[in-house]
């Protein structure tokens, strides 16, 4: 007796499960996911040698920039004191204040 109360219980349940199943296959494809992803690591390990590679580059050029400077500032006869640049005079805007907040009425709404 107690098994027929467990069928009874269970069986709606499966019975309801697989027409669900059913009906999802012709919309979906319900058979198991295949799995066949490319292995992260490898390209992870490939972008970051990648960076590495292009900070190295950017780091050498940084370091090329910098002596091209310095021997551009050691050989040039360019007086930075001579040619001063004038300050520009400070501008005065003078704005109208804005016009008052038109009262209203507190009963109601204003006409």
């Amino acid at each position: 007796m107690l098994y027929k109360g467990v069928f009874k219980r269970i069986a709606p349940f499966f019975l309801t499960f697989a027409a669900g199943l059913f009906i999802a296959s012709f919309f979906i494809t319900v058979a198991s996911p295949s799995f066949n992803l490319p292995s992260r690591g490898s390209h992870k390990a490939r972008h970051y040698r990648n960076l590495k590679m292009e900070n190295r580059e950017l780091r050498d050029e940084n370091e090329k920039l910098k002596r091209q400077i310095e021997e551009l500032r050691r050989t040039s006869n360019w007086d930075h004191t001579v040619y001063e640049i004038p300050a520009v005079p400070p501008v005065e805007l003078e704005a109208p204040p804005p016009p008052p907040i038109p009262m209203r009425r507190a009963h109601g709404f204003g006409r």
